[in-house]
């Protein structure tokens, strides 16, 4: 018997995000007595296959087969499947990511496993803690089946750190492929600044902004800070940012050393993906806006004043301190 982690990867390269999903598993076998392994599915390369062999883990199972390049939930499920077979898993887990929300629930049905998703703590082998209704309720879910599949809020467990010791590395063969869909091509946003679920810093844009043609104000701040751009629901649903910005309960979810919120209310809906952030500052000019109770420095003001004035300073700053 076993745990088994789900590493995410991205262009080849384990998603530090991912590596919350280990400590998840890091804990549960000092609840369990259980080891952990860990496996990748996809393309990994070398380097990710290393860095996955010094998390601790007692193995790790890399899956390549070509049909696995490129992800369908279909087939990764295959995989996940069948190496929680080979390896005894008692427990199947993954970060509650845009893949694992997608994927997990499938390993569970086909596993007939109990699940409990996002979780932010590990009570015992059966226990685990959980935000509900955009983090205004904590449950406490108890699972009663022998496999049991877990998805981990990312923001809720610190990212593994690498290890001195080595895990085996094993290599899986996955024939079966379900033909039922078949991947076409990825469209993806190239941006220069960082993946804003892993920035150290996010500046986010709510109503408040007014139309796409002032989101530039937000820009030239978050670039001089070297963060990542967010959005409100209502920034996205407005269509003036793509939906891949958005941060909430619906969104992503994420937890930078700072947040900016800029022109954002502070709907539950917002602070629910970015409660976790480790210093918020807020910037509206209505100083009843809700933003402000979970803020820890607010700045009543009309952002098309402050914002760029703060970029300036901020410039002056960086000029001087490289000079």
């Amino acid at each position: 018997m076993s745990i088994l982690v789900v590493l995410e990867l991205k262009d080849g390269k384990v998603k530090p995000v991912s590596l919350s999903a280990v400590t998840c598993a890091k804990l549960l076998s000092q609840k369990t007595g259980l080891l952990y392994n860990v496996a990748l599915i996809g393309a990994p390369s070398d380097s990710a296959v290393e860095e996955a062999s010094h998390l601790g883990a007692q193995k790790v199972f890399v899956c390549s087969e070509e049909h696995l390049k490129h992800y369908t939930a279909e087939n990764f499920k295959i995989a996940v499947v069948k190496i929680a077979e080979l390896s005894g898993a008692k427990y199947v887990i993954s970060v509650a990511s845009s893949l694992g929300k997608d994927l997990m629930p499938r390993v569970a049905a086909k596993l007939g496993a109990g699940m409990a998703s996002e979780i932010i703590e590990v009570i015992d082998g059966e226990t685990f803690k959980r935000n509900m209704y955009a983090g205004t309720v904590i449950a406490t879910v108890r699972l009663k089946s022998d496999i049991k599949v877990l998805t981990v809020k990312g923001t809720a467990f610190e990212k593994a750190e690498k290890v001195s010791s080595k895990s085996e590395i094993h290599k899986v063969e996955v024939k079966e492929v379900f033909e039922g869909k078949r991947f076409v091509e990825l469209r993806e946003t190239k941006s220069a600044r960082p993946e804003l679920t892993e920035a150290s810093v996010v500046v986010s844009v709510g109503r408040g902004i007014k139309g796409p043609e002032n989101i530039k104000i937000a820009e030239e701040l978050t670039d001089v800070l070297g963060g990542a751009l967010g959005a409100s629901r209502a920034v996205v649903d407005a269509g003036w940012l793509p939906n891949d910005y958005q941060v909430g309960q619906t969104g992503k979810t994420v937890a930078p050393q700072l947040y900016i919120a800029l022109g954002i209310s502070g709907a539950i809906q917002h602070v629910a993906g970015m409660k976790d952030s480790k210093f918020v500052v807020a910037i509206n000019k209505d100083p009843e806006a809700p933003i402000f109770q979970i803020a820890d420095a607010g700045l009543v003001a009309d952002l098309f004043q402050a914002v760029p004035e703060l970029t300036q300073k901020l410039k002056k700053l960086k000029e001087q301190s490289m000079g």
